[in-house]
């Protein structure tokens, strides 16, 4: 099995990308939270893999963290999750939102996936509630979250794409006022 990739990124075409290792080009499935912090092409690059083998293909995923990586694992361990449903869900929330919405139940964050429904949702909240837990809380945590939740409405109410803002919301500093967040962000978006 390729548990990593160490080389230079020759192509990106979301959700694919292809990277040379010694003159191989290894075609690699990412999710966007990993798209997004790919470096320029002909750079280098370092990602790990999980390599998915059927009948009628041999499938590589990449990471750009151990933890996407394991939550990957789990999300194919669930019924009725394949790898494309995984990397739908890495790709439309965060690990800490997904270990979220586990653990606080919440189907309706869920169910913004795209390809997830409610019964899903309901599931993978069933399936994965002894697997993830939530570390480091603190009561600052949620106010922040709230912030960046509202930023984040804000700019897809502005017009940008979800996972452009999502993705441009991650860049701004953690305590930053919403007012401000959507200032930083939106001359983020204009560069």
């Amino acid at each position: 099995m390729i548990a990593r990739l160490n080389g230079r990124l020759l192509e990106k075409s979301p959700p694919w990308i292809v990277v040379d290792c010694q003159g191989v080009g290894y075609e690699v499935e990412v999710p966007m939270s990993t798209f997004y912090q790919l470096p320029e092409l002909g750079q280098p690059v370092q990602l790990l893999t999980h390599m998915v083998v059927r009948e009628d293909a041999q499938l590589l995923y990449g990471f750009g963290s151990e933890q996407e990586k394991n939550t990957f694992k789990q999300l194919l361990k669930v019924n009725g999750i394949g790898a494309k449903s995984a990397l739908s869900i890495l790709s439309g929330v965060s690990v800490q939102e997904l270990m979220r919405a586990v653990n606080q139940q919440e189907v309706a964050m869920l169910t913004r996936v795209p390809g997830i429904g409610k019964k899903t949702a309901e599931r993978l909240i069933l399936e994965l509630k002894d697997k993830f837990t939530v570390t480091g809380s603190t009561s600052a945590q949620p106010v922040v979250k709230a912030a960046t939740d509202d930023i984040l409405n804000a700019l897809v109410a502005l017009g940008y794409h979800e996972r452009e803002a999502a993705a441009t919301v991650k860049l701004l500093p953690t305590e930053v006022s919403v007012s401000e967040g959507i200032k930083q962000a939106l001359k983020y978006l204009s560069t």
